[in-house]
């Protein structure tokens, strides 16, 4: 597919689903799925920048993925904390701007250290955009972004009647970002759960059996080309 010519989403939200499953079906720990999961994202990245795709926010841990066993809970944040320092190399090497989005006050310190040096080392990368969900739920981004807006308002910064729909994106986590143009999710779980609810406004959804481990550059390519075939009329008669 050469995205140069053709109606390739600009920016691609995904719901990373089904790694415990995928595990499981191979007589394997879930957490031996989270770490498959994670090598996957590398490939996908980089399959979405060669398709002309400019931006890719995954969602990579949930602020109801604490409710999970404590085993797993600790086994993925290891894991992520491993992945924001991987990811530095893994930035360079594919010319990515990285950013993280959600709740950073409720990540352990180590991890809020190496999310600042990810963040600040690929800044001037001019490559895929890649955003990072973590510990990111859509009504804590929503109820954080309310009290920015109220705080702004008690303090005489903000009129009131001069609240728009584009001063509300800007407080977002996503602020700078365009809206998600299509959302996949994988392993056919039929729903968005809590993930940028403010942002998928117009998106258009893909759900696939395929679960996250086995999702590769061909399974994104059917994603883009499901999406290039429905006609985007944002309302319009």
């Amino acid at each position: 597919m050469d995205g140069k010519n053709r109606n390739v989403p600009q920016h691609v939200a995904i719901i990373l689903d089904g790694n415990g499953r995928w595990a499981k079906k191979r007589g394997m720990p879930r957490n031996y799925g989270h770490v498959q999961g994670a090598k996957n994202v590398e490939v996908i990245c980089r399959a979405a920048y060669h398709m002309g795709i400019k931006y890719l926010t995954v969602y990579a841990f949930s602020t109801e993925n604490w409710k999970r066993p404590q085993d797993e809970v600790d086994a993925l944040m290891k894991l992520l904390n491993q992945y924001m320092k991987n990811c530095q190399k893994t930035a360079k090497k594919n010319n990515m701007k990285v950013r993280v989005i959600g709740d950073k006050s409720g990540l352990s310190e180590p991890i809020r250290q190496d999310i600042a040096a990810l963040e600040e080392a690929t800044k001037e990368y001019d490559g895929l955009h890649f955003t990072i969900a973590l510990n990111y739920g859509g009504r804590d981004e929503l109820t954080r972004t309310v009290k920015k807006i109220a705080s702004a308002v008690k303090r005489g910064e903000i009129d009131v009647d001069n609240i728009t729909e584009e001063m509300v994106s800007g407080y977002l986590d996503t602020a700078g970002l365009p809206d998600p143009d299509l959302l996949i999710r994988t392993s056919y779980e039929l729903r968005i759960s809590n993930y940028l609810l403010w942002q998928l406004a117009y998106s258009e959804f893909y759900f696939t059996e395929v679960p996250w481990p086995d999702f590769d550059e061909k399974e994104l390519q059917k994603a883009v080309e499901a999406y290039q075939q429905r006609d985007r009329r944002f309302g319009k008669v």
